[in-house]
């Protein structure tokens, strides 16, 4: 599977709708979180069912997410590094989102770092004082990664910088931040994120190749729809998180914009709800692994063993679901974050977890609110229509 597979991905999802997503039901019967896990539980025990696929390359790939993620967080709490959600993070996008690891794809992750120090202290350095002409920067920035992410070859370039670019906007507009901190600190979880990506690839490489599937052709109205919806609606994100003095809800960020990755309204429904189970399965557990650490959680050994089994959970259900940014993605995001932002011995992670979650619920909500407007609106002018 390559950067082109998962705009492939992408694609589908928007032409089909929930129903192609993996295990995805129309939204028509949907009964909210409990009815989709209830669905799913039933689906893995029932009769007769097939047996979960999970192959030597699935097994592989799990361990490469699992153990380059810990790495990460390893690296920066010895270090002492701020931003440590760059270094849990990124290790998983990298080793999660693309199978596979080649120059290509080296090449659009290391290139958008050096692209966003560039924009990130341009924009910041000469309009942080004007926050109506830095919201139409990132407009047009973030209409410029979701162009290249609805063409497909530059894909991860386009999701990579999304990503990156709403996080890095919001904290740099505020004025008592350290911007060449938060800069340098992109940069360098980046290269570590890439070594540790071919480490992994060389201590658990794949047993079998991996079929590379052709990209559907996308008609130039799609291309359009998909790119105006994404802006837009990152943008809006971007301003209602500076606006509200949100400083504290990167969780809730994060969400909008991985559910973006769908591409298409539909798509974005049936993975805010997967995301959502996925958050909240992951907050259940770092509370419970807070509170076995107890006061113990300035023992790093402690906080990387259990730290290790909820990576090895939620990197299996990446795999086995194959579906992007689903329940095992947002659960080790949710991982990540809690672990490497906000874990410390005086720190409560109890609040921080019930905070994350509920914030993320309201922040999904709204944000497929918006998408659905966008959808009507743009399928009303055949330029933009979602018609291949």
């Amino acid at each position: 599977m390559s950067t082109e597979a998962t705009s492939t991905e992408a694609t589908s999802t928007e032409a089909t709708g929930p129903a192609a997503v993996v295990g995805a039901t129309p939204a028509s019967s949907s009964h909210g979180l409990v009815g989709l896990l209830r669905r799913r539980a039933k689906r893995r025990l029932a009769v007769g069912a097939s047996p979960v696929r999970f192959s030597a390359n699935d097994y592989r790939q799990s361990l490469r997410i699992t153990f380059g993620a810990l790495i990460g967080f390893v690296v920066s709490q010895l270090m002492g590094w701020n931003y440590g959600v760059f270094f849990t993070v990124f290790p998983m996008f990298l080793l999660g989102m693309v199978p596979v690891l080649n120059a290509h794809v080296v090449r659009q992750f290391l290139g958008n770092a050096c692209l966003n120090v560039v924009e990130i202290s341009l924009v910041v350095g000469l309009t942080q004082h004007l926050p109506a002409v830095m919201t139409v920067l990132a407009f047009a920035m973030f209409y410029g990664r979701f162009r290249l992410m609805a063409k497909g070859p530059w894909f991860l370039f386009g999701a990579n910088g999304v990503l990156t670019l709403s996080i890095m906007l919001h904290f740099a507009s505020y004025p008592t931040l350290d911007l060449f901190d938060l800069l340098t600190s992109n940069v360098v979880a980046s290269v570590l994120a890439v070594g540790i990506a071919y480490l992994m690839h060389a201590i658990f490489p794949d047993v079998a190749p991996r079929p590379r599937p052709q990209p559907q052709p996308k008609s130039l109205s799609l291309q359009r729809h998909q790119t105006l919806m994404g802006a837009i609606t990152a943008t809006l994100s971007f301003a209602v998180f500076q606006s509200l003095d949100l400083r504290d809800s990167l969780s809730a960020q994060m969400a909008t914009i991985l559910i973006l990755f769908a591409l298409g309204y539909h798509g974005a429904r049936a993975s805010a709800q997967r995301r959502a189970i996925g958050t909240l399965l992951g907050c259940n557990l770092a509370l419970v692994l807070q509170l076995i650490l107890s006061t113990q959680s300035d023992h790093l050994m402690l906080v990387v063993s259990s730290y290790l089994i909820g990576l090895l959970l939620f990197a299996r259900e990446h795999v086995i679901e194959g579906a992007g940014s689903g329940i095992g993605f947002g659960g080790l995001t949710t991982l990540g974050i809690l672990f490497g932002q906000y874990l410390g011995p005086n720190q409560d992670l109890v609040y921080d977890a019930f905070y994350r979650f509920s914030s993320m619920c309201v922040a999904l909500m709204a944000t497929l609110v918006v998408m659905a407007v966008l959808h009507r609106l743009l399928n009303a002018w055949a330029p933009t229509r979602a018609t291949d």
